[in-house]
């Protein structure tokens, strides 16, 4: 039996928690992730106790939803919540981050970025990645891999 490689495990669990997202617009996952261990994992979504936007749709402000914490955001302050160290790690996600997101990303310490699906990738989020040497990676998730039966 041929294993699944830890990219895939890895975005499969990223595209695992998008599916909690609670963003109506774009379900996205992100996974940081050091020595092939899991330290920690955040999706789309309100503030916790806050008003979801499938229950009371976007608050859009400039094209943006500014209801939701990105996916990205709650896996780095899940990391600042529990006091574990995001110096480089890697992260997984299912979209390229926006520029706010890859701003943090930056700052964070990680230091390899694998993404699997393109979004509006914005060419200075991809500017900063490569001065600040951080590894941009696109890989393709495989959906085969969320399913059970082989």
């Amino acid at each position: 039996m041929e294993r699944i490689s830890w990219e895939q495990f890895f975005l499969a669990q990223s595209h695992l928690l998008s599916l909690r997202s609670t963003c109506t617009r774009l379900a996205v996952g992100a996974t940081i992730v050091r020595d092939n261990r899991i330290m920690a994992a955040g999706y789309n979504g309100s503030i916790s106790g806050g008003e979801h936007c499938i229950d009371h749709g976007c608050y859009v402000m400039d094209n943006h939803c500014v209801r939701t914490i990105h996916a990205e955001m709650n896996a780095i302050l899940q990391c600042a919540k529990y006091g574990v160290s995001t110096q480089d790690a890697e992260m997984y996600v299912t979209h390229f981050p926006c520029l706010p997101c890859t701003k943090s990303i930056i700052q964070a310490g990680i230091k390899k970025l694998i993404y699997a699906n393109n979004y509006r990738n914005n060419e200075y989020a991809m500017e900063l990645l490569e001065k600040a040497g951080v590894d941009m990676i696109h890989i393709p998730f495989e959906e085969k891999h969320l399913t059970l039966s082989r």
